[in-house]
């Protein structure tokens, strides 16, 4: 059954004084809905059903926006309003051996004002990740004495699945360009739509089973892992990352070690050194984040091997490198930019995050949290065989975030792993 949502927000008129402007008015032209047809490319191996795709049209000028279910590779959608639109085509994929997969596809700003036009959009799709952003706070807090503070940013990593998952040798990083913009890099031609583009990574430590997250636990990784709210940092933070289990400790004295554990720094600017500024920060107005991790039995060192890394081809005497990230190493994207008109400034593939995120505001104490599954009466998904929440991933975060929350650590009794250091504080007491 289709479904449609518009939404109008633009006068059609603007009120003038004089009998000549209410003449223009009388012999103004309406403006005439059109059809517009999708036609889908899938790019899934083996596809045997679609599961709940869907085509959206938005139009977040003029607060256009239009759904339509598709059932197979292509659909008719009626009565748009012509207009510059963004389209994300969204859903999931069962393939012939069962496995699951998020399908995504987009195309940005597209100016639909022909009737019957015909808009091709290639849809990939990624094996659903039991590894997943929970939360994020980015935007920072504001002291009350004034100036800003941004050392109080976090990143939630969740075990969405019904097994133990490791995060031994698992990767974090932020994506290139830093702030969402218009003005995006020019990649090598070969590249595709391959890889995304990492500007500094980290990885968590580990052997392979020393940091085991079970169905329902949560990590945090925070950039200084302190009790923010004390004195000599800023009261006004909504955040006490004491307890978190990894932190991005950059050996700055001014923001000493903390108990957590040190993430590891693998590539900035083509090496594996932190650089000279002692301090990491994702951007307050929103980054593109991402984990992932390498297949067994391949090799991915971007520092050593020129393949893996590439410069802006836009800027031809650039020396500053990116870390190339395969698409298919990815377990979970998020991307947030300063606002809901940005669509059209997205830095991350269609088929990692179809949509976006974003805050509103920078310095204000807010961040983005991931919603949970719920059922048709609204009342969140329990495992059957864990006991735990399962969070919505549709590789959307438009759709998967709340906006503008009040942070929070394990939201929703996310469980710490057993071998939080502050856990084992308490352990040593008893």
């Amino acid at each position: 059954m289709k479904r449609y949502f518009v939404y109008l927000s633009t006068l059609a008129v603007t009120l003038l004084m004089g009998c000549d402007s209410f003449k223009d008015i009388s012999d103004a032209t309406e403006v005439e809905p059109i059809d517009v047809n999708v036609d889908l490319e899938i790019a899934v191996e083996n596809v045997a059903e679609l599961k709940g795709l869907t085509v959206k049209f938005d139009n977040y000028d003029e607060d256009l926006h239009y759904v339509e279910n598709v059932t197979g590779s292509s659909v008719k959608v009626d009565g748009i309003i012509p207009g510059i639109y963004s389209i994300t085509v969204s859903g999931t994929a069962i393939d012939t051996e069962n496995s699951e997969y998020y399908i995504n596809g987009n195309s940005v700003n597209e100016a639909l004002f022909k009737n019957g036009s015909t808009l091709n959009i290639k849809v990939k799709g990624l094996k659903v990740s039991p590894l997943i952003f929970k939360e994020i706070y980015y935007c920072g807090s504001r002291p009350q004495k004034g100036g800003v503070y941004f050392r109080d940013q976090f990143y939630e990593i969740y075990n969405n699945s019904a097994e133990t998952q490791y995060l031994d040798g698992v990767y974090f990083a932020n994506l290139t360009p830093g702030i969402a913009t218009t003005k995006l890099p020019v990649w090598p031609e070969a590249d595709g739509d391959n890889y995304a583009y990492g500007d500094r990574v980290w990885k968590f430590p580990g052997s392979g089973t020393e940091y085991p997250l079970q169905p329902g636990e949560s990590c945090v990784i925070s950039q200084f892992a302190a009790n923010h709210q004390l004195d000599i940092y800023n009261p006004q933070s909504p955040i006490d990352g004491s307890s978190s289990e990894f932190e991005f400790n950059m050996n700055n004295p001014n923001f000493p070690d903390q108990p957590a554990y040190d993430m590891l720094h693998v590539f900035y600017q083509g090496k594996a050194e932190m650089g000279s500024m002692p301090q990491y920060l994702t951007s307050v107005f929103g980054g593109a984040y991402v984990i992932f991790r390498v297949p067994e039995g391949e090799n991915w060192d971007p520092v050593n091997d020129e393949n893996m890394k590439t410069t802006d081809l836009s800027k031809p005497n650039s020396t500053t490198y990116y870390a190339k990230i395969p698409i298919k190493y990815v377990l979970d994207a998020v991307e947030a930019v300063n606002n809901e008109s940005m669509m059209n400034a997205k830095r991350v593939p269609g088929v990692l995050d179809a949509g976006i995120t974003w805050v509103g505001a920078t310095y204000c104490g807010l961040g983005v949290a991931r919603k949970l599954s719920t059922d048709d009466q609204g009342n969140p998904i329990v495992r059957e065989e864990t006991g735990t929440y399962i969070y919505q991933d549709t590789n959307n975060s438009t759709d998967d975030f709340e906006r503008g929350v009040v942070p929070m650590l394990r939201r929703n009794g996310a469980k710490m792993p057993s071998w939080n250091h502050t856990l084992q504080e308490l352990i040593k007491r008893i």
